[in-house]
């Protein structure tokens, strides 16, 4: 597979991270705190609640805790995982997103647990996910949902890890860059579909990668819009194409009340 020089920086060190963890705690005792956490910690329904808000004719808004990215560096200094997802609630988020990668995105699982105690909102785990394990860890940690880039995984990966997450109650978000991805995420029929609006060789974003792509897509599939939503006039635009889900981290992280800005964004 021909991926972007930093998809395959990170995904080595993703190899590496989870050799780490699991020689620290066995996929064996990761896979029995899943299953306590099945009964202990129920799901919120991330599918659905996305599914409300569109069904009420609303923007539903994923909005992102993420301290940094190798793009864009450092994003946050005053980083409070349970103070952004209070503001983000306040401000009308319909879910949020975590982001747990430590080496690139200087993320933490500690902050998905902060966050998701501090509210009621579902919550998706935001790394890159490529093993079983990472799975395990998610249900564990309390994520409502997982992420899948289809550019880190082979057909069979994605197909073995949404039916992993399915089988723990966990929803699954879908992210594709391109035609070719997305013909290769449909025939797993997820009901969200992430559009990634950034070029992962060029870092460049455009709202038009979601326009282009969105003719291939049933209807009933809910599409995310990700990257590049940074004014009001990104997010008239994306509705007028009737795309009504947004995944928005860094116009929040930069703003001094993260939910303000989700609110005068959107609302």
């Amino acid at each position: 597979m021909n991926r972007p020089d930093i998809l395959n920086k990170i995904l080595l060190r993703k190899d590496e991270e989870i050799a780490l963890r699991s020689s620290s705690i066995s996929l064996q005792d990761v896979e029995v705190m899943a299953l306590d956490a099945i009964h202990s910690n129920p799901v919120r329904g991330f599918v659905a609640a996305m599914q409300r808000r569109v069904a009420d004719g609303e923007a539903a808004v994923i909005a992102e805790i993420k301290r940094a990215s190798p793009s864009k560096g450092l994003l946050r200094e005053n980083f409070v995982p349970s103070e952004i997802a209070q503001s983000y609630e306040y401000g009308g988020a319909a879910c949020l997103s975590v982001l747990t990668d430590v080496d690139f995105f200087q993320g933490a699982d500690q902050y998905l647990i902060e966050a998701r105690e501090s509210c009621k909102l579902p919550v998706i785990r935001k790394d890159f996910i490529v093993s079983p394990y990472q799975v395990y860890e998610a249900r564990a940690m309390g994520a409502d949902c997982i992420l899948l880039i289809v550019a880190a995984l082979e057909d069979g990966q994605m197909q073995e890890l949404a039916a992993l997450a399915e089988e723990l109650e966990l929803d699954v978000l879908i992210e594709v860059h391109d035609k070719g991805e997305l013909e290769r995420a449909l025939p797993l029929e997820l009901a969200l579909m992430g559009i990634n609006n950034r070029n992962l060789r060029t870092f460049e974003t455009s709202l038009e990668t979601t326009i282009e792509l969105l003719q291939d897509i049933p209807e009933e599939i809910i599409v995310v819009t990700e990257s590049g939503i940074n004014a009001r006039e990104d997010v008239i635009k994306m509705r007028d194409h009737n795309v009504n889900a947004f995944l928005v981290g860094e116009a929040f992280m930069r703003a001094e009340e993260p939910g303000e800005q989700l609110r005068s964004l959107f609302y």
